[in-house]
């Protein structure tokens, strides 16, 4: 018991290191410069350099990789909306031109939100700037009007009000403007170096490569024969052969890429420079170099190459003694950036990982460029000219058509129109979705959108994966917080303390209303909230006093026991918040209306025992507290976060948001200052989230549909830096979340049915996971969340039946989600708890928490060859050396490298088939461009796998099954299944 009043917990310390991220594993900005053989300066630039996070060291310590994980950023299939829920579907499209007179387009559709049975508008907003693109939900008993929507895109004055577009034709048009967002292909330049070779006329003059070479281009893709070649082609010649008759080409999640290779492109021994080698590889935003040669030989320079079009240059060293590759990676300085970091070392043995890294990299960096002033300024002139050239051939269309459609309001278009109307209306919409689905299927045919990719989740495990933790929960949750691997939860059952797998304990009864809550493991400390109004109050308990009453099974606590653990002062609050990041003061800021109380609990690390120890202290910490000062505000605050200071010392700050701003207040002076303005006239408050970069305070606001990062820099004369800096970016949700949690790399938002998966650097997407009826319940440390699961009470034909009554698009078969789904009626509701571990996001290896307040568990594991492993205790933490070694011990038996013989059983040799076999067919699967082929082979495999691992491990076929696709709230599922169905 002494041990967990000395130590901080695991959970507790990871939760206090999440919001510590650093920009330096994507690399620092150095000038680089190139010089003649004389040693003239010939060329120089600013370039990001990335080789991997430097001052590499074997200890677990905070802001060290030793893990990376790869994701294509903002990935087509969900960003390319036009394509996937509108076209080909019944929808409505606008005109209009702002108070500036600038035209803009309103696209809007009514769809089912990944075939989960989540009814949602979709709208894009078409403006010269770029698209804006948010989702908001269907109520059937309200309606939604054009200028509600456009209120929610910050677009409330307009000179000319909206009208309806009913040509089919301008889904030709649309589909043009989601185009100048970026091509779904790519083309990328490989470009082979000689060692030695420092000039890029001496690199472009290589008639053959080595085999090292030719065994990187094999391993990037296929070689295939240009003339007469039908896929993407890149910018090469296809009929005559004027740029050489071979070339690599492949398909990488749905994305095809055509690489220039400089030995495969034309050679001329006349002309030294090698135009038309340059005219292609110059032309490519984004070029490897394969440089021969040991490390300690002259490196590459990206000033070496003359080219203002290539952005970014990936440095690939090939050591033939240990059979692996070698990434650096040089951006330009304008470009954002981009994921992902690089591994430290980045050296890869695993040749197929390699691959894999490099073409999300290359792929993510060509995106990224586009962002920048070069590229953004440009695609920006071409839409405000194609918006433009379309509002001047759609106005005159619109004065003459009719009047009465044009006056109808976007709330008639799902409901029956008139009688005189409807045959022509229902004539005009199939004719429309004719057309669009025509265009859908053309526009696929031509390679110009990305195929399925949902083949690849089967083989790959997302860290944001989560794991059932209570099933057919029957409570409504109010708060919650984790206590080890314990949930400590307020339910209108009481306070309950939950753990997996074993039945649920009463803490306090129903009379003790928690409304926020923390546990602090670590100071043996719970804080809560209770209560409402004027009754409400902050109270703390011991959390050894609260286990001695499970352990001991004494009568549950009511409210009326809880009077000695109130903190005084603190009567009508209505909010609170501590300090995540816990030094030697534990800080409380107390809201009661617009007054903030600041109270303190000292201790000493040093002398915990004395502080803590139940034979010295009374079963209330009260007395440990103190009130220090009170501070005014205008207005009562919605949000408020604490701001670690530099020092700690006067310079800590309280982050509050209130009216329409975010203001910092100075805890020791009481001074605030104006940290970020909202212009927009309604506004909803969701977080103000502390982050840490390199140790120095930023914040995460977030506000409707934005999450804004704004730096706060070191104090000056007790007063912080705020001004805008080249730090400071924003990010818009594509629906408004309730709630956002940060755990670096990702940030994740959770809105009533979906969780948005973002990077903190720069607000890209990596994911969208449809989770129906979603409430998050605890996200201190790992994340928890309750999602609505449906089990059928009724036959199949009649659950068809009353799904195609509920939903306002009647679903087809192949349109029915698998799971979950929303409660219908004549179904009971179940409703579960799911975990995220937080260990699986923040990418680190750390040790396991603390034991849980209930009774351990323990678990052996046996291993494929029959070794009984060390047992897995949850109730104490393994030492890293422990760790280091059941890991080097599994590594070794799945590689088969155990100096002690493994026995051969008839499942091994099976399993070893088998993986070389989905080997096989995964090299197959990757270059293949048949999705059909893809499918099929995996799916035959992982049956086939299933199948072999039941029969031969019957303990792990009753793991399996507790941790089956079923127990889990959302599962990788086609994003383009129903298109492609429709389709044929």
């Amino acid at each position: 018991l002494m041990k967990h009043f000395y130590s901080s917990s695991v959970s507790e310390d990871l939760g206090c290191r999440r919001g510590e991220f650093s920009r330096k594993h994507y690399g620092s900005v150095e000038l680089l410069i190139s010089s003649d053989a004389d040693g003239a300066i010939q060329r120089a630039g600013r370039f990001r350099v990335e080789n991997g996070s430097s001052g590499e060291n074997t200890d677990y310590a905070p802001g060290t990789w030793h893990r990376t994980d790869v994701h294509l950023e903002n990935p087509e299939y969900h960003t390319r909306w036009y394509f996937k829920y509108f076209l080909g579907k019944v929808h409505q499209n606008y005109i209009g031109t702002d108070a500036e007179k600038n035209p803009f387009f309103l696209s809007v559709v009514l769809s089912d939100q990944n075939n989960q049975r989540i009814p949602q508008y979709h709208s894009i907003l078409w403006r010269k700037t770029g698209t804006q693109k948010i989702c908001l939900p269907y109520s059937p008993t309200k309606t939604l009007s054009v200028k509600s929507i456009l209120s929610a895109m910050s677009l409330d004055k307009f000179e000319k009000s909206p009208r309806e577009i009913f040509h089919p034709e301008i889904q030709k048009d649309l589909l043009v403007l989601e185009e100048q967002e970026g091509s779904v292909n790519f083309k990328f330049g490989v470009l082979y170096a000689k060692d030695g070779q420092l000039t890029d006329d001496e690199m472009f003059s290589n008639e053959t490569g080595s085999e090292a070479f030719e065994g990187f281009l094999h391993l990037l893709g296929d070689t295939i024969t240009l003339k007469g070649w039908s896929g993407y082609r890149g910018g090469l010649d296809t009929k005559n052969d004027t740029t050489g008759t071979c070339s690599i080409y492949t398909v990488f999640q749905g994305h095809e890429i055509m690489f220039h290779v400089s030995t495969m492109l034309p050679y001329s021994r006349e002309n030294k420079q090698q135009v038309e080698r340059k005219r292609h590889i110059g032309n490519d935003i984004v070029t490897i170099i394969f440089q021969e040669g040991e490390e300690s030989s002259p490196a590459f320079k990206p000033s070496m190459i003359r080219s203002h079009f290539t952005h970014i240059f990936a440095l690939v060293r090939y050591n033939k003694q240990n059979d692996s590759y070698r990434l650096k990676i040089f951006s330009e300085e304008s470009v954002p950036l981009f994921g992902p970091p690089l591994p430290s070392p980045p050296v890869f043995t695993n040749h197929q990982e390699f691959r894999d890294f490099v073409l999300v990299k290359l792929i993510n960096g060509e995106k990224a460029t586009l962002e920048t002033p070069t590229f953004s300024q440009k695609r920006q002139r071409t839409l405000d000219m194609l918006i433009r050239s379309l509002y001047q051939d759609m106005m005159p269309d619109l004065h003459k058509g009719n009047n009465m459609l044009n006056r109808r309001s976007f709330s008639d278009v799902l409901p029956e129109s008139p009688k005189s109307t409807r045959k022509k209306e229902e004539a005009r919409q199939a004719e429309f979705v004719r057309l669009g689905q025509a265009l859908k299927l053309k526009t696929t045919v031509k390679g110009d959108t990305t195929a399925n990719s949902a083949t690849t989740s089967f083989c790959k495990k997302e860290p944001w994966e989560s794991q059932s933790f209570c099933s057919n929960f029957p409570h409504d949750v109010v708060c919650a917080d984790s206590w080890g691997q314990s949930l400590l939860v307020s339910t209108d059952a009481g306070i309950l303390l939950i753990d997996d797998g074993q039945p649920s304990v009463q803490v306090f009864d129903k009379t003790l209303q928690i409304k926020q809550m923390n546990v602090l493991e670590a100071l043996d400390l719970l804080i809560a909230r209770t209560d409402k109004g004027k009754d409400s109050r902050i109270l703390v308990f011991r959390l050894s006093a609260v286990q001695k009453d499970i352990a001991t099974k004494k009568m549950i606590r009511s409210k009326y026991d809880c009077r000695e653990n109130k903190l005084e002062r603190t009567k009508g609050c209505h909010l609170y918040a501590i300090n995540t990041h816990h030094g030697s003061e534990l800080r409380i800021v107390v809201a009661i209306r617009n007054k903030l109380l600041l109270i303190t609990k000292k201790y000493n690390s040093h002398n915990t025992l004395a502080s803590t120890s139940l034979l010295s202290s009374p079963e209330s910490p009260v007395e440990e507290f103190q009130y220090i000062r009170e501070i005014c505000l205008s207005d009562p605050p919605v949000v408020m976060t604490l701001v670690d200071g530099p020092t700690g010392d006067s310079d800590n700050m309280i982050c509050v948001a209130y009216r329409h701003q975010f203001d910092l207040v100075n805890e020791s002076t009481g001074e605030s200052y104006r940290l970020h303005h909202i212009e927009t006239s309604r506004v909803n408050f969701v977080a103000a989230i502390d982050v840490y970069e390199d140790g120095e305070a930023g914040l995460l606001l977030c506000y409707n549909y934005v999450c804004q990062y704004r730096k706060v820099y070191p104090f000056s004369g007790g007063s912080p830096l705020v001004q805008p800096s080249a730090y400071d970016f924003h990010f818009s949700w594509n629906q408004v979340p309730y709630a956002v949690v940060c755990a670096f790399p990702y940030v994740l938002a959770f809105t009533t049915d979906s969780i948005e998966i973002r990077l903190v650097v720069n607000g890209n997407l990596v994911h969208t996971a449809v989770v129906p009826e979603l409430q998050l319940v605890a996200s201190r440390s790992d994340i928890y969340f309750k999602a609505t699961a449906a089990v059928s009470g009724s036959s199949d034909s009649s659950s068809k039946e009353m799904s195609s009554k509920s939903s306002p698009q009647t679903l087809t078969a192949y349109e029915k989600p698998e799971f979950p789904i929303p409660s219908l009626e004549g179904e009971v509701p179940c409703k579960n708890l799911y975990k995220i571990p937080l260990s699986n996001l923040v990418g680190r290896s750390i040790e396991r928490p603390l034991k849980s307040p209930l009774a351990p568990k323990v678990i052996a594991t046996t291993t494929s060859s029959g070794i009984t492993s060390l047992p897995v205790m949850h109730s104490l933490s393994l030492s890293r050396m422990e760790i280091k070694e059941i890991a080097s011990r599994t590594r070794k038996e799945l590689l088969g490298l155990l100096d002690e013989p493994i026995p051969k059983t008839e499942s091994a040799q099976k399993l070893k088939k088998v993986s070389r076999r989905q080997s096989d067919r995964k090299q197959g699967a990757v270059r293949s461009s048949s999705s059909d082929r893809i499918i099929s082979s995996l799916f035959e495999g992982f049956s086939e796998i299933r199948h072999l691992s039941t029969s031969s491990d019957p303990d792990a076929s009753a793991n399996r099954e507790e941790s089956s696709p079923s127990s889990y709230p959302f599962q990788p599922i086609s994003l383009y299944d129903e298109d492609i169905i429709d389709l044929k």
